[in-house]
């Protein structure tokens, strides 16, 4: 599974490099807003950062003006993937762009169904919502479990990118069914290094270390 690092912050992206396991960088507007600076400083410093795909996402609704965003932003750098919201003009968008060569990830999916349309149009990933599921009371890796199903019975090669992960549940859960990415905020893959027995373990060795060479 690649790790992906879902955040607009610079300082969490060099801190997460340096563990020397995240693959891949995401953003979106509302991640971008809270860095206070704009997409084309942020996404081209990350880039220098982490040698992996980096979501950059357009702003525009209509296909045309997707496609005249997507065209710029995939200048910015040879790892820049187009992030596309998953409506009829996202999709149409993905299509064009796919076609050109351009990677993509397909954003706000929701249900299979929207994941085989995005799919069909040949994005590179497509990033079902877990968390944004499990807070209406739906079941978001129940969606990973069935994207999963629907892609291998048809042989996509489209990426599934866990997105929305909220804890370390949710990215175990998603390591069971086959998501081939998970992208997570900086506390989150945070979290993962932590547990209890793992911190009293280590104090118990070093206290014992301590004492037997006083």
């Amino acid at each position: 599974m690649e790790f992906f690092i879902d955040t607009g912050m610079v300082d969490e992206i060099k801190k997460a490099a340096e563990w020397g396991i995240v693959d891949g960088v995401t953003t979106n507007p509302s991640l971008i807003a809270k860095s206070g600076r704009t997409q084309v400083e942020v996404i081209k410093e990350i880039c220098e950062i982490i040698d992996g795909p980096i979501s950059a996402e357009v702003i525009a609704t209509d296909k045309d003006g997707m496609l005249k965003e997507a065209y710029e932003i995939a200048k910015w750098h040879d790892n820049v993937v187009i992030k596309l919201p998953l409506t009829e003009a996202g999709i149409a968008a993905c299509a064009t762009l796919s076609k050109d060569g351009i990677k993509t990830n397909v954003t706000l999916c929701f249900s299979s169904n929207q994941a085989l349309l995005a799919a069909k149009a040949g994005a590179t990933y497509i990033s079902p919502f877990l968390g944004r599921l499990d807070d209406i009371g739906h079941n978001g890796m129940q969606l990973i479990e069935e994207i999963r199903m629907v892609y291998d019975n048809y042989g996509f090669t489209t990426k599934i990118l866990a997105a929305s992960i909220r804890h370390a549940l949710h990215l175990r859960d998603c390591t069971l069914v086959g998501a081939d990415v998970a992208t997570m905020p900086y506390k989150v893959i945070e979290a993962l290094y932590k547990h209890p027995l793992t911190e009293k373990g280590l104090s118990t060795f070093l206290a014992d270390h301590a004492k037997a060479n006083s």
